[in-house]
């Protein structure tokens, strides 16, 4: 009979269990917490309702808020009179570990998840302490912004060079192992030989080998050995096989390319071409895409990606199948059902990974890409730090300008809104859109001058009085003012007196009523700039004088203004 599956957490024990999506478990004790037995229990409760692969779909997520408890169990245990339960965990204990937090992100972090976790208890959902659980955390300018063009482009260029290197190796061997299955060379030659060698390698996933008598060690067969160059693994497995190193090459320039992070490369399934490649022949794959999300689970999307020639996305993807064919048939055979793309192997066998939320390896082979040999990979090729966080922030903040396997939110707040690089190129789009606003503003206000009564030798137009048509500043090919009588409010010529209130205050009234009847953008760009200053002529005159107008509207006010507002009278 097989064992029972564990539950999350078991009646009267402190251990809980953490369930991945592959069904996977890693416990934690929550007796070895520094605090007494019912804060231990209290904290092991809440924990546990985040334990199914619903909430915390990775054993990456429940590793890491592990620590954010031990640290806040080791703070309460620091406290004069530590709490003996939630419940005593008041505004001021939690101030307190707020204080407490360095000014860094990780100290945010501290604070965000420790929180998330206490409001799960009931005693932890109002009053003074339920507030300051929901106060929210500010985030701290990043240090690790974007790459700047130059940075980005010499990871790109350093894994494309390391890629294309591997590429080519497999390609050739690949190219010499097909013309060995065509009986191309003469049996027992030397291309024969290491054709018959590929051919090992390719179907079981090594080049032949014996076992010394007395050892364990395992050499390869001596008559292979001067065809193949010497037995180290750039002599043997890595002619049909990528390795660690050239498999996060490739992981590096998914990344640069589609602006994947490591979750999504390494559960990435082997793409499909689509049956119909279209007219000319270049085939689109069809990309299903995995991401895991914080109390949603797995989250899938599908792409499709076309290989339009050298540089392009789709490129990439045929490059990356030709790269792991081998590796990928190698572990059907030894592991049948396994789909992933990107396959890399090892010199030994690997028994088990520390990372139960990656594809355990089959015999040498390994899948996917991780931070400690991105890592390495970026150390051996003299860069600074692992380029997956900086350069999915760089494709998506500033390349792709649009979420990437997150929700619009999360893009904003973690990608876009900390970014130095993003802020310092929005400064001169933000001054832009002001100058434009503040140039919009005065536009929409009132310039014609005020006056008490007319002035002698103003011509009078329809809107107002104007005292020198011919320094207009718009002026006609054949002299005079070549703008709109609606213009007028806005122009430094205009002259308006108590005689011109009635008629624009009709327009006014009539321009209102126009504005519930058209489309919001023809009244934008036609009509809301006249209103707006007929607005601001109605706020300086008063209320009660621009009501006294409407009341002495003329037919002649009438007319004239109909026949503006259907264009018949413009200039």
């Amino acid at each position: 009979m097989g064992h029972r599956r564990p539950e999350v957490l078991e009646d009267g024990s402190l251990v809980v269990h953490h369930f991945n999506t592959a069904g996977r478990i890693v416990s934690y004790d929550f007796s070895m917490l520094p605090v007494g037995e019912a804060m231990q229990r209290s904290l092991a409760a809440v924990f546990a309702t985040f334990c199914t692969p619903h909430a915390w779909a990775s054993h990456s997520t429940g590793r890491t808020a592990w620590r954010y408890v031990r640290r806040f169990a080791a703070f309460l245990a620091s406290l004069e009179r530590p709490p003996a339960d939630l419940e005593g965990v008041t505004a001021g204990v939690w101030n307190a570990w707020v204080v407490s937090r360095p000014a860094t992100e990780a100290g945010r972090l501290d604070v965000v998840h420790v929180a998330r976790l206490l409001r799960r208890d009931v005693r932890l959902q109002s009053g003074a302490a339920a507030e300051a659980l929901a106060r929210r955390s500010h985030r701290p300018p990043t240090s690790a912004g974007s790459y700047t063009p130059a940075e980005f482009d010499r990871v790109a260029r350093t894994a494309r060079r390391t890629f294309r290197t591997a590429l080519l190796r497999i390609a050739g061997n690949a190219r010499h192992l097909e013309r060995w299955q065509q009986d191309e060379f003469p049996q027992g030659g030397d291309d024969w030989l290491l054709g018959e060698a590929l051919d090992c390698l390719a179907r079981t996933g090594d080049v032949p080998r014996y076992t010394r008598e007395g050892s364990t060690a395992r050499g390869v067969v001596h008559r292979y050995v001067r065809v193949l160059g010497g037995q180290g693994g750039d002599r043997t497995w890595q002619r049909l096989f990528l390795s660690r190193h050239e498999a996060t090459a490739l992981g590096v320039l998914l990344l640069a390319e589609f602006g994947w992070n490591m979750s999504v490369i390494s559960a990435l399934e082997t793409p499909r071409a689509l049956p119909d490649a279209g007219e000319d022949g270049r085939p689109t794959y069809r990309i299903v895409l995995e991401k895991r999300r914080r109390a949603a689970g797995r989250h899938f999307e599908t792409r499709n990606v076309t290989d339009d020639g050298a540089g392009s996305k789709g490129r990439l993807i045929t490059q990356a199948l030709e790269a792991t064919r081998f590796a990928r048939a190698a572990v059907q055979e030894m592991a049948p059902g396994n789909n992933l793309l990107l396959v890399w192997r090892t010199s030994v066998a690997v028994r088990a990974l520390a990372d139960t939320d990656r594809e355990p390896p089959v015999g040498p082979f390994c899948f996917g890409t991780e931070t400690k040999a991105a890592l390495a990979w970026a150390r051996w090729e003299g860069l600074d730090g692992s380029p997956f966080q900086r350069g999915r922030r760089t494709v998506n903040a500033l390349h792709r300008r649009e979420p990437g396997q997150n929700s619009q939110a999360t893009h904003d707040a973690t990608y876009v809104l900390t970014d130095p690089q993003v802020a310092a190129g929005a400064v001169p789009v933000i001054a832009a859109g002001a100058e434009e606003a503040a140039e919009r503003a005065r536009r929409s206000v009132l310039v014609a001058e005020m006056r008490d009564e007319a002035e002698a030798g103003d011509l009078e137009t329809a809107t107002a009085d104007c005292r020198d048509p011919a320094a207009s500043p718009y002026p006609a090919a054949g002299g005079g003012c070549a703008a709109s009588f609606l213009m007028c409010l806005g122009c430094t010529n205009a002259r308006v007196h108590p005689g011109h209130h009635p008629r624009l205050a009709h327009l006014h009234q009539a321009l209102g009523n126009l504005h519930t009847a058209l489309d919001p953008a023809v009244w934008q760009g036609d009509w809301a700039e006249t209103f707006a200053r007929l607005d601001d002529l109605k706020s300086k005159v008063g209320t009660g004088t621009w009501t006294l107008a409407l009341a002495r509207v003329t037919d002649t006010d009438r007319e004239i203004i109909a026949h503006l507002l259907t264009g018949e009278l413009d200039t």
